[in-house]
């Protein structure tokens, strides 16, 4: 990827906002990797240069980076300017998008990229943004050659690249793929951002144009390798790990079936099918869960109720959510498992009249979810964007993680900053 005639490598965006702090203190971290064979020139942007400057103040005292602030770039720019978007993505070979809700801010961001021959990468879990953007903009990007990559954080880099790395565990062919989610706090408990909180509460209350957006892409049905998944009851019990679960209600779903399409349709890669389900612990956690999932999905459907949700996002989420972000001491106590069942065919076995005769348990684990992982698989992919480049699609266009890093070196990175993938058991049956 052509650097040289671009002042920065890599432009925060957004580096003043919850998320985006975690961020530039992740790329803080990368500049100054001892194991760097060459520099990292790197900026911040956006609305007010004061805030900026004290995010990278912070950032040089939390890393002992006394001289942080003057090794960092400042750009100032806003949403609602387009010209003052186009003037960073001028300057920058890749953008890393911190700026959501996606649905009201991603596109302009996605739109100015592209113009200027710039790369982008976004942590968004928004699946009507990815797919519209893919849809409006796919041919756009390829033409300029630069890639447009979403869900490049907790959301969704763990499930899409962990499914691509139990396909390659298996000695055979993988057909389907469960994944549970669990999430490991200390005794402060578990706190989430509201601007997650807003994401979600906007994303499922527009399922109606979701579902519109599918029907005019008119993609032909992935076709389905051995037995077809079946879906867990909404409160189910996996036996695996001994514990109740829910369906995830995240944009992996989303995004591994369009890395699945990717795969199948430009490698010829056997489908998998995947479903995705977050454990919930014991029964007294299923029924407060259960008050609070049908108090969401209620308020959802109106206006109004997507009001009193966003303005009181601790009191109807039982205090999952907050105005104020968790602190950092449940930052440091918090970590998370996502645990992959799989099944799938031996060699030389036929997927089409017999049952699947391999099962293989696959394991990717990490430090907490929204604040420590997301900004490492960010960065991580920014990266491999960076570095990996004969390793990408040829032509550039708007990807899901897996389709655009599916044979590069990704895994591998997760795996030395932290985010580290394994086989857990693997057998024939």
């Amino acid at each position: 990827m052509a650097t040289e005639q671009r002042p920065f490598h890599l432009v925060v965006f957004g580096a003043s906002g919850f998320t985006g702090q975690f961020v530039t203190e992740e790329v803080a971290r990368e500049q100054a990797d001892p194991e760097r064979s060459s520099q990292l020139p790197w900026a911040v942007a956006g609305r007010c240069r004061e805030r900026l400057q004290r995010v990278l103040e912070r950032a040089a005292t939390k890393l002992g980076r006394p001289t942080l602030l003057s090794e960092v770039g400042i750009i100032i720019c806003d949403i609602t300017n387009p010209a003052s978007l186009d003037e960073m993505a001028k300057q920058a070979t890749i953008v890393l998008n911190c700026v959501g809700p996606y649905r009201f801010y991603g596109e302009p961001v996605v739109k100015a990229c592209i113009e200027n021959g710039t790369s982008c990468v976004d942590i968004c879990g928004e699946p009507q943004f990815l797919e519209l953007m893919k849809w409006k903009y796919h041919e756009k990007a390829a033409e300029k050659g630069v890639y447009i990559i979403g869900s490049s954080g907790f959301d969704s880099i763990p499930a899409d690249l962990g499914v691509i790395y139990t396909r390659n565990k298996m000695n055979g062919t993988l057909t389907a793929v469960e994944s549970f989610l669990t999430i490991q706090t200390g005794p402060e408990g578990l706190c989430i951002h509201d601007g997650t909180w807003k994401s979600a509460i906007y994303s499922l209350g527009d399922q109606s144009n979701l579902r519109k957006l599918r029907h005019a892409s008119n993609l032909k049905p992935l076709p389905i390798v051995g037995p077809k998944l079946k879906r867990r009851w909404p409160i189910s019990f996996c036996r695996e790990l001994n514990v109740y679960s829910i369906p995830f209600l995240g944009s992996d779903v989303s995004v591994v079936k369009r890395t699945q399409r990717y795969l199948h349709e430009n490698f010829e890669e056997s489908p998998v099918q995947y479903a995705a389900y977050i454990t919930v612990g014991g029964i007294t956690s299923v029924i407060k869960l259960m008050f609070a999932g049908l108090f969401f999905l209620f308020f959802v459907r109106f206006g109004i109720g997507r009001q009193l949700l966003i303005k009181f996002p601790w009191l109807f989420s039982f205090g999952y959510f907050s105005k104020q972000g968790p602190t950092q001491k449940q930052i440091d106590a918090s970590s998370f498992t996502l645990t992959f069942f799989g099944q799938g065919y031996s060699q030389g076995v036929s997927t089409d009249k017999n049952k699947p005769n391999i099962r293989i348990c696959t394991q990717v684990k990490g430090p907490e979810a929204g604040y420590v992982a997301t900004p490492i698989a960010m960065v991580q992919a920014a990266m491999t964007l960076l570095n990996d480049v004969s390793d990408l699609p040829k032509a550039g266009g708007v990807f899901t993680p897996g389709a655009a890093f599916s044979k590069t070196k990704l895994i591998d990175r997760l795996n030395k900053h932290g985010i580290e993938f394994s086989v857990i058991s693997s057998s024939e049956v």
